[in-house]
This record gives C-alpha cells, sequence and structure tokens, in this order.
C-alpha cells in the first residue's frame, strides 16, 4: 500500500491548526467572571480578587471595579494559552488573561465589590459582583475553597492555593515583595529595560518604591549610563544604587531572564492627583571584550494615582507627616546651678520622609533662655522603607534659680496603614535650677557673668590725691651711624657670594677625588686578576683540568671588568669585541682574549688535559693583561 501525505506535512498542518485555533475555538459569549481568595476579611487584612476574561480580542480593554469601599494596593496582569487535544476532535485553543487585584476594605459591614466590565466588538459583558463580610481589626485565616463571586458551577481556580501561599508570603515579608510583573515588549525581547511601583495607590506623602530593572537573555558587559525619569511632583530619596551588575533569575510570560537592578528610589507625592512618571533611559554594552555590541533602552512610563489626605486632621498638614513616627524628648540632666546650661534633644523616629519631616519646637518660660537648634539625620531604609531619626538638639541656659517646667510636645501625622491621624506625644519635663557658688539667684540679661577673682579687682579707683597730672620725659641722643658705614655691612653681603664659591670649590675636589678612587679600584681589581692569573698557574700541573680553566677564565674576566669599567660576564663574543675596541685594545690583544675564552670554554667542558695547551693558554691570557694602558 502506498503512503499519502508525509510527516512534514502533518507538521505544517498542527501549525496551520494552532494558528488559526483561536478565531474559531472562540464562542460569540465571553468566559468572563471575578471571583475573591476568602468571603470574609477584616479592616486590616488584604485580600485578592482576580479577574479572569477568556478568549478575548487583543485590542479588548477590561475595567476593573473600582469602589470607595476597598482600596486597590497593587494589580498585576498575566497571560496564558491552553491547547487542550481529546476524543479525537479538533483541539481546543484558550487563551486566559488574569487580572489580579491586592485589595484591602476601608470599613466595616456586609460589602459588595462591583462587576468588571469588558467591551468587545461593541458589546459589554459584565461579571457577578462580589460580596464580603468586612470585620474591624484583622480576621486572618485561609481563604475559602468555595471562592466569592463566581457563578455557573465553574470548578475552583485551579491557582488559588499559589495565590493563597503568595499573599501569606506578601504578610509575612510586607514591602520586600514586588507585585509588579513586567511584560515582554515585542521589538527588545532578548534586552528591554522595566521600571516598576511597588504601588500606585497612595496617599499624599506615602512613600512609594521606584525601581528600574534590566531584564536581559544575553550576557551583559557593562552599563554606560542611566538616566533616571523626570519625577516632578515628588521627593525622592536614593535606597539602593548597585555599583555592579548582579543578575538575578526571574521567569516572565514563561520565559527564563536574567534581571538586574540599575536603581531603587523611595518617592514621596507632594500633591495630589494622577502623577506621571516618564521612561527612564540606559545605554547597555552587550558580549564581552571585541565582540560587544552597544544598545540604547528606553522603559516604560508609570502613572501614580495620589489621594489626598482624609479630612478629620488638622489644618495645613505638611505632607512630610505621613508615616509612622514616635516623639521622644531627652534631657541631659534636670537640676542644675544657675549658669549651667542643660541639653535638650527632641528626636521624631519612625517611618516616612525623615529628611523632611518638621518636629515640633521646644518651647518654654521665660526663665529659660533656649537657643536655635542643631538638627541631625539618620537615615537607615530597611525592606526598601526609608527610615530613620531626625534629633533637634537644643542648648538651654537658665537664667534664675527656682523649678521651671518645659511643656510636653506633640506631633500630629497621618498613619497610612491604619488611615487615620494619630498623635505622638511626650511628658512635660521639670529642671529645677540651684544658686551657684557665689549665691546669686539671678543672672543680669545681656551681661556676661564675671569671675569672682574679676568681681574683686578694682578698676577705675581715684587715688587720694586726685588725678595726677600728665607729665612727658624727654631726652636727646646723637644720630645714628648709617647701616652701610658700619662693619658688619660689607661682610654680610659678600658671605653669600662666598658660600657659594665654597660649595662650587668642595664639589669640585669630591668629583676629582671620585675620579681617582674609581681609577684606585681599576687598578686594584687588574692586580687581583693577575694575582688569581698567578693562582690559576700552580693548578696547571695538577689533575683538575676544570679548576685551571674556570680560574683562568675568572682572571681574564676580573682584568677585562677593570679595564672596561663594566661587568663582562654573559656578553657574546661579538658584543665583548665591541667593547674592547671601544675601551682602546687593538686587534692582537681582541683576539688573544677571545682565544683564551673559547679555549676556556671547550678545556672545562670538551677536555683540554695536553700540557702544552694549557701552557699555551696561560701564555695568551699573560699576554692580553700586559701591556694594556
Amino acid at each position: 500500500m502506498r503512503r499519502t501525505g508525509s510527516a512534514l506535512g502533518v507538521v505544517f498542518a498542527v501549525f496551520a491548526l494552532l494558528a488559526t485555533a483561536p478565531a474559531w475555538a472562540a464562542s460569540d459569549d465571553l468566559d468572563f467572571y471575578q471571583t475573591a481568595d476568602r468571603t470574609e476579611v477584616g479592616t486590616e487584612d488584604t485580600f485578592r480578587l482576580t479577574v479572569v476574561v477568556v478568549d478575548a480580542p487583543a485590542n479588548a480593554q477590561v475595567k476593573l471595579p473600582e469602589s470607595d469601599d476597598f482600596s486597590i494596593l497593587s494589580s498585576s496582569r498575566s497571560s496564558q494559552r491552553s491547547i487542550s487535544l481529546s476524543g479525537g476532535g479538533p483541539a481546543v485553543i484558550q487563551d486566559v488573561t488574569r487580572h489580579v487585584l491586592v485589595m484591602q476594605a476601608t470599613r466595616a459591614g456586609r460589602l459588595k465589590i462591583p462587576p468588571s466590565q469588558i467591551t468587545v466588538r461593541g458589546k459589554t459583558y459584565r461579571t457577578q459582583p462580589v460580596e464580603l463580610t468586612v470585620k474591624a481589626g484583622r480576621v486572618g485565616g485561609a481563604p475559602s475553597p468555595g471562592q466569592a463571586g463566581r457563578g455557573g458551577g465553574r470548578q475552583p481556580d485551579p491557582f488559588s492555593s499559589i495565590q493563597s501561599q503568595m499573599q501569606q508570603m506578601e504578610e509575612a515579608f510586607g514591602d520586600m515583595m514586588e507585585p509588579d510583573r513586567p511584560t515582554i515588549p515585542r521589538g527588545d525581547s532578548d534586552l528591554f529595560l522595566r521600571a516598576s511601583l511597588d504601588r500606585d495607590n497612595v496617599y499624599v506623602g506615602e512613600q512609594v518604591t521606584l525601581s528600574l530593572y534590566i531584564y536581559s537573555r544575553v550576557d551583559l558587559s557593562s552599563v554606560d549610563a542611566v538616566t533616571m525619569p523626570k519625577l516632578e511632583g515628588f521627593w525622592t530619596e536614593e535606597v539602593e544604587s548597585p555599583t555592579q551588575l548582579s543578575g538575578e533569575q526571574r521567569v516572565v510570560d514563561g520565559i527564563p531572564y536574567r534581571a538586574y537592578l540599575l536603581r531603587r528610589r523611595a518617592i514621596f507625592p507632594v500633591k495630589s492627583g494622577t502623577l506621571s512618571i516618564t521612561p527612564a533611559e540606559a545605554d547597555i554594552t552587550t558580549g564581552f571584550l571585541f565582540a560587544g555590541h552597544r544598545v540604547h533602552r528606553v522603559s516604560n512610563a508609570l502613572k501614580v494615582k495620589v489621594k489626598p489626605l482624609p479630612p478629620g486632621g488638622p489644618e495645613d498638614l505638611p505632607n512630610a507627616h505621613v508615616g509612622n513616627w514616635r516623639l521622644s524628648m531627652d534631657v541631659s540632666q534636670t537640676r542644675v546651678e544657675l549658669g549651667q546650661p542643660v541639653t535638650v534633644k527632641v528626636s521624631l523616629e519612625g517611618v516616612g520622609n525623615v529628611k523632611n519631616v518638621t518636629p515640633p519646637a521646644l518651647k518654654g518660660p521665660a526663665a529659660l533662655k533656649i537657643y536655635d537648634p542643631t538638627t541631625t539625620d539618620k537615615v537607615s531604609p530597611q525592606r526598601h522603607r526609608v527610615q530613620g531619626r531626625r534629633v533637634m538638639e537644643y542648648l538651654v541656659m537658665p537664667q534664675r534659680t527656682g523649678s521651671f517646667t518645659l511643656p510636653a510636645l506633640e506631633f500630629t501625622y497621618f498613619d497610612p496603614r491604619a488611615r487615620k491621624y494619630e498623635v505622638a506625644r511626650t511628658d512635660p519635663v521639670t529642671i529645677t535650677v540651684e544658686a551657684g557658688a557665689g549665691g546669686a539667684s539671678s543672672i543680669a540679661s545681656g551681661a556676661p557673668q564675671a569671675s569672682s577673682d574679676q568681681a574683686n579687682e578694682q578698676k577705675n579707683v581715684l587715688t587720694a590725691g586726685g588725678l595726677r597730672p600728665v607729665r612727658y620725659q624727654a631726652r636727646f641722643e646723637a644720630p645714628g651711624v648709617p647701616v652701610w658705614k658700619r662693619g658688619f655691612f660689607v661682610p654680610t653681603v659678600l658671605a653669600p657670594l662666598g658660600l657659594l664659591l665654597g660649595v662650587a670649590l668642595i664639589g669640585g675636589v669630591r668629583g676629582r677625588l671620585a675620579l681617582r678612587s674609581e681609577a684606585g679600584r681599576g687598578r686594584q681589581q687588574a692586580k687581583a686578576a693577575r694575582k688569581r692569573l698567578a693562582d690559576a698557574e700552580k693548578l696547571q700541573s695538577s689533575g683538575d683540568v676544570g679548576a685551571f680553566y674556570g680560574e683562568v677564565e675568572k682572571a681574564l674576566h676580573g682584568f677585562l671588568e677593570a679595564r672596561l669599567s663594566m661587568p663582562v660576564v654573559g656578553l657574546t663574543r661579538e658584543v665583548l669585541a665591541e667593547k674592547l675596541t671601544a675601551g682602546g685594545a687593538d686587534a692582537e690583544r681582541r683576539a688573544k682574549v677571545l682565544f683564551v675564552l673559547e679555549a676556556c670554554d671547550f678545556g672545562r667542558y670538551g677536555g683540554g688535559g695536553d700540557p702544552a695547551e694549557r701552557q699555551k693558554v696561560m701564555d695568551a691570557a699573560a699576554a692580553a693583561m700586559e701591556g694594556w694602558a
């Protein structure tokens, strides 16, 4: 039987089927619903609302629910495609898009989350609303297995357990987790720049953490330049700025990437409304060494919805007074002597815009003079949240004795987590001022305190006879001799010239002595070389041929170093001949030197046992040393 078709044809048919399946597998009615991971929550709990749409066109816009009874802390979006082949029928392909909202109720009661909406080809679809029971405080507990708000008998969401674990992790680690999930751009899927926010719906003055990442599937060499977004309407504080590229593995839409953190900043909105964050830019070099390639990438733009502070707080409350703060007042001593200062530290510590917050001013009675404070800040970000301490140190100077009270201080702020205004207070402090050693009970205003010895000192006291007349006493002296006519003038003027001549004379004498000493050393070395040659002559008759030739070679090397004033051991024969020529040696002497060196090499390593040969080498070495001026 002859086969029809081929395996390649089957593959092409399957790909064609997959490409066209979403068009014919979708029904006229979308599968569109929303579910909550629990049916009972507390006002301090967070829960997740999942909005699911199946087989929606690419241009379909989903409108997520909005309600004053709930706050959206973060939102994320994910998509996946499922293919089902069963029963021998055609493939069923579904594109499932999930929108996950992390929400929190703003009040207690039986509340309802409005339905979500989607418009497809002019037709609007709506989900069922979700009803929740909200209690005051924290309820906690695991998500309900039969998720609220879902009708139609569909099976529970298979990702509910994963969402529950994610929620527990987020509640455990708080701000360490970033709910933002990047989307892969079409043009730059291998390397793209992504800016993200840990939240996009906050109050005025509440921190938003801006992170800038590089997502890459290629090797990175360096980041040459980074241009951060323009943050108009925000007070910014640097949280993290790595100096080296350190990537971590992340999976985006099922594709593994290496994510590199470039910058992380804490931004505090200073006005309400929808604030825009422009895209960031970066120049990145990929590859290594000569194979590197430089690319330019632009991140996504962001928007932050900033809510004004709710009513019920003080008028004109600064936007930096948002966070969680503790106020304290520390006094160096509460019992002092008059004239001794007291140091008072007013500390404001907590989470928020530390460098822009203003602690309450220290006030006191008129008997305590309070000088202007000095301010110090200590910022120590933790888990990407800006926190620290601002300390205002006052110098208080008592003006009279008694007991005086520094009144309690109050600092009003808005806590965005509790969504209410709080007041941090200190206790009043009483300072007891005692009389000093001198017994004074007060200090004159504007006059410095004088010491006891200065107070007892009599000044501007008239004598018994009244004022004495002013008398002038004078004497006449002969005019002095001019300086240039005195005896020390000429030697003083000529002394520098004489000193200069003396230094020059001493330098010349030292140079001559150095030349003479060098010449003397040369003569001594030549004499030592001749003595070594005489010692070699004693070895001529011995049986140690290698010792004889070695001693002759050392004697000749020592003599040449003395005459040429340079080391010659290790020089090649050609270079040595050039040095001998430059040193004034004639051709015959050069030939004898080279002959002796060659004979010594041959005698040590190749024989040289003939006494006549040894005597010939000895005579040539002596002749090379003699008669050299």
